[in-house]
């Protein structure tokens, strides 16, 4: 059974170009809204959508702007982004030790990239509302029954019943709760001192003394230590400024109710905020200019990211950046380009050369890990980590032979020690997936897969800042 919904649009609307007069946070139902759920009541969906809209926000416009600056400062090459986070969060995993170990990885990770590239990182978690994601179908079909596909926790449940499976407009709820409560913990571990980098020991994980790299590691922070207390001893008093961290967050703006519900006007500031993330991306998806998604994405005033791949043509790019970036405005754009590591070499020119030739403002972000999903001959999905590299390589090579500065890195990982990619120094193998396979859409890295990728990359970035140094 299908169920109807008064926010999927069977026709068209005239064309509408961006501009302050001709958009509301409800402008995108005039248009086709693709990967929405169909819900059985869509007037529980407009109740849905009412009491959220009441609700206070999940950030603030302060800190979007925030962002909006350092992502700007970014695309002129003074500092790197650092995203990543679940493929699609569970409300289930909205635990202490669960938010405490993604907030590790990712601290862990910055500081690597922050001695390898001598650059200020951009940290931006790919949590607190990423409970949404695209599907390739409607449907799905198991032994002749058919159900509504699993689109994340913001619309159903994923085990295959009838009942889970229906989209709920009340999960949108419970998601912005579960946001709220990620969000205030991760505030309060911040502003507690726990990413204060006179004690890295804070962020060490149960298991970080078995990876490969965890020497390398330790005297790294050790370093890192020695030289905070050299400075100190020169200014004479302790480096508060490094006792806390900026920290954002990020999910794709997919389901489109929710996103609604969440966007404001705010005093003293012009425009509509997303006030439920900082940075929302647009997904490949749902890219269409004239798609709803677009329509939605063009009148808020966040940094925003958009996701380009095979798929995504010169023409298309150039059409979404004056439809999404009429001004050209710094910090507004972010490029997150996925490809897979035998398309990357052969594809990124040509939108390099696109966006070059527009002349607006972004920050390319390389995305290694949605083209390099396979299969493993029992059916799971999983990653290679010497394909996740590969792809990074050749974007950094891409780049630096264009003229063009990479600077960011997007990945789906997680702070536990999870089975879900395989290789790495380690060398987990197809046979080693079913110990510890928890996803339930795609693989990520986990802990110490994803603190040698930060290692390894940190090593390039270093490799390239000498090189420029010695040319010089």
């Amino acid at each position: 059974m299908r169920y109807p919904s008064r926010f999927m649009s069977p026709t068209p609307p005239p064309d509408l170009r961006p501009g302050p007069r001709d958009w509301q946070p409800d402008s995108w139902q005039r248009r086709p809204a693709l990967q929405q759920p169909l819900y059985p009541d869509p007037l529980a969906v407009d109740r849905v959508v009412e009491e959220m809209s009441q609700l206070p926000p999940l950030v603030t416009s302060w800190e979007v702007e925030g962002l909006k600056a350092q992502i700007a400062e970014a695309q002129r090459g003074e500092r790197f982004l650092l995203q990543g986070g679940d493929c699609a969060e569970t409300f289930a995993e909205c635990t202490a030790p669960a938010v405490t170990s993604k907030l590790k990885i990712l601290l862990q990770m910055s500081l690597v990239l922050v001695h390898g590239s001598r650059k200020r990182v951009i940290r931006v978690g790919r949590f607190a509302g990423q409970y949404a994601k695209p599907r390739s179908a409607d449907f799905e079909e198991r032994q002749g029954t058919s159900l509504p596909s699993y689109r994340g926790e913001n619309v159903n449940r994923a085990p295959f019943t009838a009942e889970d499976r229906i989209p709920r407009p009340e999960l949108m709820l419970r998601g912005y709760e579960r946001a709220a409560l990620t969000l205030n913990f991760i505030r309060s571990l911040i502003d507690g001192g726990f990413a204060d980098l006179h004690h890295p020991e804070y962020w060490d994980l149960g298991f970080v003394e078995h990876s490969p790299h965890g020497a390398e590691y330790q005297q790294m922070v050790e370093a890192i230590g020695e030289s905070l207390r050299f400075m100190e001893t020169l200014a004479g008093g302790a480096a508060g400024d490094l006792r806390r961290v900026d920290f954002f967050t990020s999910h794709e703006g997919l389901l489109l109710p929710y996103e609604q519900a969440q966007t404001r006007r705010v005093p003293h500031r012009p425009g509509w905020y997303n006030l439920s993330t900082h940075l929302p991306w647009l997904g490949l998806r749902t890219g269409d200019p004239a798609g709803a998604h677009v329509e939605y994405f063009r009148g808020i005033r966040n940094p925003i990211g958009i996701k380009v791949g095979p798929s995504t043509t010169p023409e298309r790019l150039r059409e979404l950046l004056q439809i999404l970036d009429p001004d050209g405005e710094p910090g507004r754009i972010t490029l997150v380009h996925r490809f897979g590591v035998d398309r990357v070499a052969k594809s990124l020119p040509a939108l390099i050369e696109a966006v070059s030739m527009s002349g607006k403002p972004v920050l390319w972000c390389c995305d290694p890990m949605h083209g390099n999903t396979r299969d493993t001959r029992n059916g799971l999905k999983t990653r290679r980590f010497e394909d996740i590299l590969g792809e990074l390589e050749q974007a950094f090579d891409v780049h630096a032979e264009m003229g063009t500065y990479l600077g960011g890195v997007h990945f789906e990982l997680t702070g536990e020690d999870v089975t879900e990619c395989v290789g790495g120094a380690r060398g987990l193998g197809e046979e080693d997936l079913h110990r510890d396979y928890r996803s339930f859409v795609d693989p990520r890295l986990n802990y110490e897969q994803a603190l040698e990728m930060a290692m390894l990359i940190a090593r390039r970035m270093g490799r390239q800042r000498n090189g420029r140094a010695l040319v010089g």
